[in-house]
């Protein structure tokens, strides 16, 4: 069989499931789709916590090799993180308030201000300090500039010119004040309209070395401001170019490996029935493509729900904060609609089609709900949980005089709430499934179509669709990068055609 046409056939068993994330990422609202900080992960760091073992007998590979494995496995992460998420943005790396980094950057900008104050105080005044401030200054407005600012740059060149500077400064005639007012004009037409405040509280200041402090400080979030633009911009062309870039990346990593998909290959045969035949009127290449969807859809779902003591893919190594953020979110809905769902049940009022009570009360629960993690979690925070059900029962119960609830069903009720706290309990059970059945459907549909909210989770749609959504754009990127990997396992586990 021809290589091409293998590869081929690989990219299109996953043609689905990528197709629907590219109908789905010009909105940037990921709930539409329905009814209604940079990470960096290195090669050692993801063999660390999936624990995975080196075969015997051992792969040498040179210490050049691994380094350069490990800053391809970086650039992966980089790319990965401005791809999957469509909120991405550059941040300030801002020291911690009493760690070593932050005391010395405290120290320095106090001795920088404090040697400046001491020079503009002398008499007559030094300038040695502030030329360099201005010179700063300039470099920093440069920055802040496209391409098309030709004429803005000349003015700033010629009004913060460093030789005239110099010689006003020689004369005494330097206005320091004169020319903050200058740069302050300049950034006001250059800045965000979310750094407007900012500008007008520089203006205010009297003093001119908090005038300076200010001007610095806001320049530092322009250029932020333009990073995260230009950043924007790019993002069409990031995306377009990063498949093949982590196939390239991720390929490096594997040439390190003895067996860098042994996680990988035990988590999607799980799905795959090994003794399955190819009907008559099917080619091979298409009875393999339907498998591999098929089991990767299922095996998918069971990420969103993964087992701590079990090691993740490896081919979702960037994922890992993501998919466990995902799973606490998940677990938090579980919990959230279950407590809805059995308050609705046995509150023994018709409350169930007021809308307005279950907004509510799935408010206040979620808020209570935002802290835990897991079942053990979810088990204490039952009795205030509980409390709080009770209390918006009744409030219900009253604003719509309904009959009120009473001992002893009052203590029957909170004992229905408690109970929510096994695991095996069939109303949670119940949502749990409904949720996967939910995401399973998702990512199986071959286009953007609305889909159908479970019965009985329509109170926490907008949390469910929110989880649907991002959980779609990583399995969709994930399936794009990955399928001839996908491909090749399903393949080779399933009979080969006479």
């Amino acid at each position: 069989m021809d290589d091409n046409k293998n590869i081929s056939d690989r990219d299109d068993s996953c043609h689905e499931i990528r197709s629907t994330s590219e109908c789905s990422s010009t909105n940037d609202d990921d709930s539409t789709q329905f009814t209604t900080r940079r990470q960096r992960t290195t090669s050692h760091q993801f063999m660390v916590e999936s624990g995975l073992v080196a075969a015997s007998p051992p792969k040498f590979v040179s210490l050049e090799e691994i380094m350069h494995a490990a800053n391809g496995m970086r650039d992966m992460a980089l790319v990965h993180q401005i791809v999957v998420d469509k909120d991405f943005r550059l941040k300030r790396a801002e020291p911690e308030p009493n760690s070593v980094q932050g005391v010395i950057k405290n120290t320095m900008h106090k001795a920088f201000w404090d040697i400046l104050r001491q020079q503009l105080d002398e008499d007559p005044p030094v300038y040695t300090q502030a030329l360099n401030l201005l010179e700063e200054i300039k470099e920093g407005l440069f920055s802040v500039l496209l391409p098309q600012h030709t004429k803005i740059k000349q003015q700033i060149s010629e009004v913060l010119d460093s030789d005239l500077i110099k010689q006003q400064a020689e004369n005494g005639t330097l206005d320091f004040k004169n020319y903050a007012n200058y740069v302050i004009s300049v950034m006001a037409k250059l800045c965000a309209p979310i750094r407007d405040d900012k500008i007008r509280e520089i203006g205010e200041a009297v003093d001119v070395l908090d005038t300076f402090k200010g001007i610095l400080e806001t320049l530092d979030l322009m250029q932020l401001d333009m990073a995260n633009f230009t950043l924007q911009m790019a993002r069409p062309d990031i995306i377009a170019c990063s498949v093949e870039l982590e196939r390239k990346k991720f390929a490096d990593y594997l040439a390190i490996q003895d067996d860098g998909l042994k996680l990988t290959r035990k988590w999607l045969l799980r799905y795959v029935k090994n003794d399955q035949t190819v009907p008559d009127n099917v080619q091979y290449e298409s009875f393999v493509k339907s498998v591999v969807k098929r089991s990767l859809c299922q095996a998918c779902v069971e990420l969103i729900d993964w087992p701590k003591d079990e090691g993740y893919p490896e081919t979702f190594m960037l994922d890992l904060d993501r998919l466990n953020d995902l799973h606490t979110r998940y677990f938090r809905l579980i919990c959230a609609a279950t407590i809805i769902l059995v308050t609705i049940s046995n509150s023994g009022t018709d409350l169930q089609s007021i809308s307005a009570f279950k907004q509510s009360l799935k408010d206040h629960i979620c808020i209570l709900l935002q802290d835990i993690k897991d079942e053990d979690d979810f088990k204490s925070a039952l009795p205030n949980i509980s409390e709080q059900v009770i209390m918006e029962l009744k409030d219900a119960q009253k604003k719509y005089e309904l009959p009120q609830l009473v001992q002893p069903a009052e203590a029957n009720f909170k004992e229905h709430i408690l109970d929510i706290g096994r695991e095996d309990h069939k109303v949670k059970e119940l949502v749990r499934r409904r949720v996967k059945d939910f995401l399973l459907e998702t990512i199986e549909s071959s286009t953007a179509a609305p889909q159908k909210v479970p019965s009985g989770l329509t109170a926490v749609q907008k949390e469910l669709t929110e989880i649907a959504g991002q959980f779609l754009r990583i399995i969709s990127h994930n399936s794009t990068v990955f399928c001839n990997y996908y491909y090749d396992i399903v393949a080779e586990a399933l009979p080969k055609p006479n």
